[in-house]
């Protein structure tokens, strides 16, 4: 046995469905995985339905997670609906607990807006499907807001691939103050892996080796800031839907600490998983979490808390289990 009391661990980015898709994950359902994966935390994506995007539905979010020992804070959208043009009220949204903004699902592809939206000074956290191009510009429009005297916040969401890497690697180098995250799938499988169901499609999707060692390299050097899920469940009969036909999207909640300690050891785990996200997001981490780092178990979906059972982690044997508070 080697158990270790740690700082509990911060999500920035997960997806709870609720409201709108509650047959995909619940916010309690959610809330109970990430409580069971070690995380006291969670940034839940405005992807919902209604949107995020406004006061009343930040209200019903918060109020359904009210009283669960994992904290949820909200992410709203930076745009009405996530598909107009139109940006959100980001004070008002911020006032009544917004921690972020982000178009998780659609990205924002109109540079005037995603100006604006950066020209706010509110955390962006930005979602990105063609994911080196968007990079690249978005970097620059960063650099720009901050050579006409503004101070723009952005963290880019599951970076995948090496040649978006090198990108924020050289923006860093010049003094930009941005930040990114990876997941864990990116760090563990390639498209190598891909089967003939949904169990490994997501979005971005897995990467070849060069991108793999390149994410595992970027989290050692610092170019990368947080280990992020990107938990996104969907219904168990969709994931197994032929590859083309299933939604993107994988669960990561409950496997992402073991995953993330056995890749790159405790010291660069929590310093990925709690400290930086803590920092970024400007939110306290006065939480502690127990877990035995030498035992050992072996991942099956059926027992996650979590909705959706399909995972591509499936017998995988991992070490690390979360002792219960």
């Amino acid at each position: 046995m080697n158990i270790v009391e740690l700082p509990a661990f911060i999500d920035m980015h997960a997806h709870f469905r609720e409201p709108g898709y509650e047959y995909k994950e619940t916010i309690e359902t959610g809330l109970n995985c990430a409580q069971k994966g070690g995380f006291g935390a969670v940034c839940a994506m405005p992807n919902t339905n209604p949107v995020c995007d406004n006061i009343d539905t930040l209200s019903y979010i918060l109020e359904k997670a009210k009283g669960h020992k994992c904290k949820l804070y909200p992410v709203c959208a930076v745009t009405k609906n996530l598909n107009t043009n139109k940006l959100v009220d980001f004070e008002a949204l911020a006032k009544a607990g917004a921690v972020a903004f982000s178009n998780d699902g659609l990205p924002i592809l109109n540079h005037s807006v995603f100006y604006k939206a950066l020209k706010s000074g509110y955390l962006i956290l930005s979602h990105c499907e063609d994911e080196t191009r968007e990079v690249q510009w978005q970097c620059e429009i960063f650099e720009e807001l901050v050579m006409e005297g503004f101070s723009p916040r952005l963290h880019f969401c599951h970076i995948s691939k090496k040649a978006s890497l090198e990108i924020i690697r050289k923006a860093k180098a010049r003094g930009l103050k941005i930040t990114c995250e990876s997941a864990p799938h990116y760090f563990t499988f390639t498209n190598e892996n891909i089967t003939d169901t949904g169990v490994f499609k997501m979005n971005p999707p897995l990467g070849d080796e060069c991108d793999k060692q390149a994410v595992i390299e970027a989290v050692k050097d610092g170019t990368i800031d947080t280990i992020s899920t990107d938990h996104a469940p969907h219904g168990n009969d969709e994931k197994l839907l032929p590859y083309d036909k299933s939604p993107n999207g994988i669960t990561g909640l409950e496997t992402a600490f073991s995953l993330a300690y056995g890749q790159f050891g405790l010291n660069k785990t929590i310093e990925l998983m709690s400290l930086n996200p803590s920092k970024i997001l400007g939110i306290k981490n006065d939480k502690k979490v127990k877990f035995d780092l030498d035992a050992p178990w072996q991942v099956k979906g059926a027992e996650f808390a979590s909705k959706c059972k399909v995972t591509p982690y499936e017998g995988m044997i991992l070490k690390g289990v979360k002792i219960d508070d």
